[in-house]
């Protein structure tokens, strides 16, 4: 998958896991793409280790899509943490 496939997923990806987490986060679009296509690094990557197989293959496979939001949710999730605790 070239440069351009990585960053249509990682932008629809994050907006995903937007959609999915709880929450008013304050992430812009730029943010999400970025957010988003290292959750779909991360997500192949545990996927990779765990037995799942090479799920970051095709642009249209579930088993992509299902890793990058799940990574994307990961990465979300920490980055909400890590803001709130700044916050505070």
């Amino acid at each position: 998958m070239g440069i351009i496939g990585w960053i249509v997923l990682g932008l629809l990806a994050g907006l995903i896991a937007k959609a999915i987490m709880p929450g008013a986060e304050r992430v812009g679009i730029i943010l999400t793409t970025v957010l988003g296509i290292a959750g779909a690094l991360l997500g192949g990557f545990l996927a990779t280790v765990f037995g799942f197989g090479d799920p970051i293959d095709e642009f249209f496979d579930l088993s992509t899509w299902v890793a990058a939001v799940v990574g994307a949710l990961i990465i979300l999730f920490a980055w909400n943490a890590i803001h709130e605790r700044r916050l505070a």
